[in-house]
């Protein structure tokens, strides 16, 4: 071989080498990230803040503590029950807290002549068990909602979701066909939620490790009753452009409408006398299937 002779690609193994070293450590950090992803969900999405089992609530006479029991769990509830209510508004909670912390504005609910029931979900307050799955949550959610509603057949019946609850309230909506559904800070769906938490990771993988996937926008799309929707401007968690997702695939036949409070961030909504207010409003005008069937005919 003539010495003068170039030698090309003798530094070839050593780069693929290294890019090949590179590809199975990103890959492996992808494996790492997504197993913890997988097993860790439940700790990332609920944040149950436990209660002793003789806590009282302290809300009123009028204020009811209940038990339902579901599969494997009790869960514990309150029901203000007023002497002739128009409707009851069954409420779905955040992620954090129990009922302690979420039962409030009694006084406002009193005023709009509405019961108000509210549960916590597994491992929250005094409720017992865990949760495991997303279906297990909805069918406590149906559990519940099947136990009270019919209490309140002839009246108005509002399905009211917040914050991780818009999630469940949805899914019962498209499921019961209520006479209003309320989402407040709601998100389109987990996967849009954890891709902005989560930017760097493929969305094809969050995807595909998603055990919680909570699609609120599909259920969305399958109401046929009002839908009012309420969020901060100023919400960090939950930006308000996924309220503005569920209001472009609202049936138009839903009405949906958006409330949008410039001062708000999160989990400050119900301080604010432009939610009251609005809310307030748009439950006035909401009748209940059953008045509305009334004058059909």
């Amino acid at each position: 071989m003539s010495l003068g002779t170039p030698v090309y690609g003798r530094g070839r193994p050593r780069w693929r080498a290294r890019v090949l070293a590179a590809l199975a450590t990103v890959t492996l950090l992808y494996a790492v990230i997504a197993a913890a992803l997988w097993w860790g969900q439940e700790r990332l999405l609920f944040r149950p803040a436990p209660l002793p089992t003789d806590f009282k609530f302290r809300l009123g006479a009028d204020v009811h503590e209940s038990w339902l029991d579901v599969p494997g769990a009790r869960l514990n509830a309150l029901h203000l029950k007023l002497p002739q209510p128009g409707g009851v508004v069954f409420f779905l909670h955040g992620n954090g807290g129990n009922l302690s912390s979420w039962f409030v504005n009694v006084d406002w609910y009193r005023r709009q002549n509405l019961d108000l029931y509210m549960i916590d979900y597994r491992g929250y307050g005094k409720s017992t068990g865990r949760i495991d799955s997303e279906a297990q949550l909805h069918a406590d959610v149906r559990a519940a909602w099947d136990h009270v509603a019919p209490a309140y057949a002839g009246k108005r019946r509002i399905v009211y979701g917040r914050s991780l609850g818009t999630a469940l309230a949805a899914k019962l909506a498209a499921d019961v066909q209520p006479d209003m559904t309320v989402l407040v800070s709601p998100f389109s769906g987990m996967l849009d939620l954890a891709h902005e938490q989560f930017p760097l990771l493929p969305r094809p993988l969050l995807a595909a490790v998603l055990r919680y996937p909570l699609q609120t926008a599909e259920d969305v799309a399958r109401l046929r009753g009002p839908l009012w929707l309420a969020h901060g401007e100023r919400d960090t968690l939950i930006t308000p452009v996924h309220s503005e997702r569920l209001l472009a695939v609202a049936p138009a036949h839903s009405g949906a409408t958006l409330l949008r409070l410039p001062l708000a961030a999160h989990g400050d909504v119900h301080q604010f006398s432009d939610y009251l207010d609005g809310l307030a409003a748009a439950l006035r005008s909401t009748p209940s299937t059953a008045s509305t069937a009334s004058t059909a005919r």
